[in-house]
């Protein structure tokens, strides 16, 4: 049996994927382009990729192929009509990044409410050095408890960034764009409510036809100035050029996002434009990526391909 990873190193090279070679032959590409991938799949029996597409121009020749495994979630990329039509499965995973997106949800969210650039720059930059005073006071941050978190998605994500809201005192409401009906234990709301009420929104929806440009100037426009938004879902839930418009008029107060329309950045972003580390930060698609994450991403399919040939 081959299995071939076109675009291994969309997982990192930090992985150990030796235990694949039980399985079969393994041929590593660090990235293949559809022309390419039409070309090195050819004699594929597994197809292990993160964001090649697949269909009939990347998989056409793979005359042998059974099996497709997405290192992630989404599925976006995959006509599975075609896979379908030839018989083949696919696979992807769920649930396996929760606790790290989680995690950076808050070390986004700690960057901008406490203002942790300015106080970094100004140790580094040696003003605290024999300072008059011991404790700086230029800038103010709030406590997370007694604010009202607003939860954009309550999926496996939503659900556990709400838990550890409420353990820091929050207030935790939730909105479900595709309008599914409440879940035990959890203050469903309107969207507009959410967006009213919330000191902080964070987004941990799929894109859909529910989700796609739902956070555009009308929404912004109900955030309180003092609001602090944060996207941990995909990029094209938020209009940027709106978020943009947002920030440079203080219609919110800051933004975290780890996802944007297109990614890598465009050179085309309006947000290029913004170098107010305190009103924007950008991390570059990171926050499902912990280490953790990513082994137990790999044991899964690792177990998904035993699990198809030997059941």
């Amino acid at each position: 049996m081959k299995l071939i990873f076109p675009d291994v190193k969309t997982i990192g090279e930090d992985l150990n994927l030796s235990s694949f070679q039980n399985l079969g032959e393994v041929i590593t590409y660090p990235f293949s382009t559809p022309e390419e991938a039409l070309m090195r799949t050819s004699d594929a029996d597994v197809i292990i990729t993160n964001k090649v597409p697949i269909n009939e121009e990347t998989i056409g020749n793979a005359r042998h192929l059974k099996l497709v495994c997405v290192t992630g979630t989404g599925t976006n990329h995959l006509d599975t009509d075609y896979l379908k039509k030839r018989g083949i499965a696919w696979r992807n995973v769920a649930g396996y990044s929760t606790d790290s997106v989680a995690q950076h949800t808050f070390a986004m969210l700690f960057y901008l409410l406490e203002n942790l650039r300015f106080y970094d720059d100004y140790v580094k930059e040696e003003q605290y050095v024999e300072d008059r005073e011991f404790t700086h006071f230029r800038q103010t941050y709030h406590e997370i408890s007694g604010m009202t978190w607003g939860i954009i998605g309550l999926g496996n994500i939503g659900r556990k960034v709400a838990h550890i809201a409420e353990a820091f005192g929050a207030k935790v409401i939730y909105a479900s764009p595709s309008g599914k009906p409440p879940q035990k234990g959890f203050t469903q709301v309107s969207l507009d409510t959410l967006l009213r009420d919330s000191d902080i929104i964070s987004v941990h929806a799929p894109l859909n036809v529910y989700t796609e440009n739902l956070i555009d100037a009308a929404a912004l426009s109900k955030m309180k100035k003092s609001c602090i938004l944060l996207n941990l879902g995909r990029g094209a839930i938020i209009n940027e050029h709106d978020l943009c418009d947002a920030l440079t008029r203080h219609t919110i107060a800051a933004a975290g996002l780890d996802v944007l329309c297109t990614e890598p950045m465009s050179q085309e972003s309006p947000l290029r434009e913004i170098k107010d580390s305190q009103r924007l930060f950008i991390t570059p698609h990171i926050g499902w990526a912990s280490i953790e994450a990513r082994t137990r991403l790999m044991e899964i399919i690792y177990t998904q391909i035993d699990d198809f040939f030997n059941i």
